[in-house]
């Protein structure tokens, strides 16, 4: 009797043991992109604080992430996840590429998403450069505010808004066709 209870014992314990295995979420790999890339699949790319990366047919599962004074060119890139950059030297995003979620910069410089797919939205949050939105696809809203180094916003196709507020020079553009609102700075757009 005691050599069954040992038994199930083990079995229960080992089934308890192998679904908290099974269970535990595997860790996405993340690469670090100085230089060039070719067509190759990454789970995460991350650009290093002052590195400089060119990315070119190259399809990213997760995030591609841009760190402070960093550069990224991605040309023909597909993203699943989002571009994100805060304080990056220069980020862009053309060529045909595809971003599953948003095209994100923040306190950096400049910044050109052109002739590509972004399937949420494109944000430019108090950057100091030029900034560029031209020819694209977008599938949520085009967000420029509180940049200051101005910014052109030419022909894009925008199911959501167009929103521009606190430019300082106030962006320029025109032939956007934007599914909701074109407000504030951008009205005439």
């Amino acid at each position: 009797m005691s050599r069954i209870r040992m038994a199930l014992a083990g079995a229960v314990l080992g089934t308890a043991v192998g679904a908290v295995a099974v269970a535990t979420p595997a860790l996405a790999e993340e690469r670090a992109c100085r230089g060039t890339l070719g067509a190759v699949t990454l789970d995460n790319v991350r650009v290093p604080q002052g590195a400089t990366c060119t990315l070119k047919g190259t399809r990213v599962k997760g995030t591609l992430k841009v760190e402070r004074n960093a550069t990224l060119v991605a040309r023909g890139v597909h993203v699943v996840g989002n571009v994100q950059a805060e304080g990056a030297a220069s980020v862009s995003v053309v060529g045909g590429s595809v971003v599953v979620g948003s095209v994100q910069v923040k306190q950096g410089g400049a910044a050109t998403v052109e002739s590509s797919r972004i399937n949420a939205d494109i944000q430019y949050d108090a950057n100091s450069r030029y900034l560029r939105a031209n020819g694209n696809r977008v599938g949520g809203s085009v967000q420029v505010v509180g940049n200051r180094g101005g910014a052109q916003i030419n022909g894009n196709k925008i199911k959501g808004n167009l929103q521009c507020k606190e430019n300082r020079p106030a962006p320029t553009g025109k032939a956007n066709a934007v599914g909701g609102n074109k407000e504030d700075q951008c009205r005439g757009f």
